[in-house]
């Protein structure tokens, strides 16, 4: 039996790999935001 090399992705796989990178772009916006509120919040207690 010979090795298929390349196998093809599809529709299933290409709405999948959008769906993880929305889904990774959307957490790496929340986390930004919630790191710097929290970077925010420390400064303005260091400074008190």
């Amino acid at each position: 039996m010979p090795a298929q090399t390349d196998i093809p992705a599809g529709v299933a796989g290409s709405i999948t790999m959008i769906v993880l990178t929305i889904a990774v772009a959307l957490l790496l916006t929340s986390f930004y935001r919630r790191y710097k509120r929290a970077a925010k919040s420390e400064d303005e207690t260091t400074q008190n």
